[in-house]
């Protein structure tokens, strides 16, 4: 998504844990008041690659975040996800235990009768986790997110993902078949009228193969991934208690970025509609109309599981459901995140990620 508001309260848990101390509730915004040594976004950055596909310890959260919404051959839905979080104590790397840099892995795959989850946790500066970036590889433990690209090629053209957990894993090969894509003014992504932003780009275009061990045995797949890429240090304002955010494949071959932030009023909206050939046109705050249709009961709470989403200036009209109501992350900081499908004046498939519930 994303800004993914998950790891931000992951860094106020991990410095909490580590001072032995309670740190102040502040919702999702718990470290959005004060950048305290940390670079912070500013419009007008150039991307630079490969090196922006790395990690950037100067800023205090980052993620490497894909979603893949996948079919086997008897036309059954699934969805993966692979993510790594980077979270910063302080604005610099060390090596060995003297790293302020702290990790986070979470795993998971979606059935239409299960949810299945993993979370890994490291600290930076002894190897058991961290991102190189060329050639590309992205690991915690023995998860990993590796590029077969070569020198001089973008290093997540051709990517391999790989984890395993109890009761499930995978093994899937993305192929990018576009562009990298910046959201945003060319990747300085706004997150609230206060002004917070994030940098972000996206990697929307991966065709997947790969296969699926679940406890039934395992599974061949095809389908279609998104890649996030974003890095912040205060992207939420302070009454901003948590978001919505979709990746949406239209079937005519365009895609669409969206989230809400939500606040005590009608909360911050942005999005950036995609074209076939990979041609971003970012939306102006407001543009995107994000409006809950069904909820269910999930993990103890009343969850909006069903969306309309509209964008009027597009003609853009649809309704998503999700492959399985009950698609909680019961991580550390627990969230809901799986694969959806939508119709209305387009079809298609994606992902649905909701924090703050």
């Amino acid at each position: 998504m994303s800004v993914r508001s998950i790891a931000i309260t992951f860094a106020v848990m991990t410095m909490a844990s580590l001072s032995g101390s309670q740190a102040a509730s502040q919702g999702f915004g718990g470290l959005g008041a004060a950048a305290e040594g940390f670079s912070v976004p500013q419009p007008g950055l150039l991307f630079r690659f490969p090196d922006d596909h790395g990690a950037h310890p100067d800023f205090r959260i980052e993620w490497w975040y894909l979603t893949a919404n996948l079919e086997a051959a008897d036309g059954t839905q699934y969805g993966a996800q692979w993510t790594l979080f980077r979270s910063a104590l302080a604005p610099r790397e060390a090596k060995g235990w003297a790293s302020p840099q702290i990790w986070m892995g979470h795993a998971a795959v979606t059935t239409s009768q299960d949810h299945f989850v993993a979370e890994r946790i490291s600290r930076g500066g002894v190897g058991q986790a961290g991102v190189v970036a060329e050639p590309f590889s992205a690991w915690i433990d023995d998860w990993q997110m590796k590029g077969g690209a070569a020198p001089g090629a973008d290093q997540l053209a051709e990517l391999t993902l790989h984890a395993t957990a109890k009761d499930f894993g995978y093994e899937l090969r993305l192929s990018a078949t576009g562009p990298l894509v910046p959201h945003g003014n060319n990747g300085y992504s706004v997150k609230s009228a206060q002004g917070q932003a994030s940098y972000y780009y996206s990697q929307p275009f991966y065709a997947a193969t790969g296969s699926l061990a679940l406890p039934t045995g395992n599974v061949d797949v095809t389908g279609k991934a998104w890649l996030d890429r974003e890095w912040s240090t205060q992207p939420l304002a302070e009454d901003q208690t948590g978001w919505d955010w979709f990746s949406l494949h239209l079937d005519s071959g365009e895609k669409l970025m969206g989230f809400r932030l939500r606040d005590k009023g009608e909360g911050f909206t942005s999005a950036t509609w995609i074209t076939a050939d990979g041609r971003p046109e970012p939306l102006p705050a407001g543009a995107l109309q994000i409006v809950p249709v069904r909820t269910a009961k999930v993990a103890g709470r009343q969850i909006p599981v069903s969306w309309n989403l509209r964008i009027p200036s597009h003609g853009f009209d649809v309704t998503t459901e999700p492959l399985n109501d009950q698609a909680w992350m019961a991580t550390s900081i627990p969230y809901w995140e799986g694969p959806i499908s939508f119709g209305g004046t387009v079809g298609g498939r994606g992902y649905l990620e909701m924090t703050g519930y």
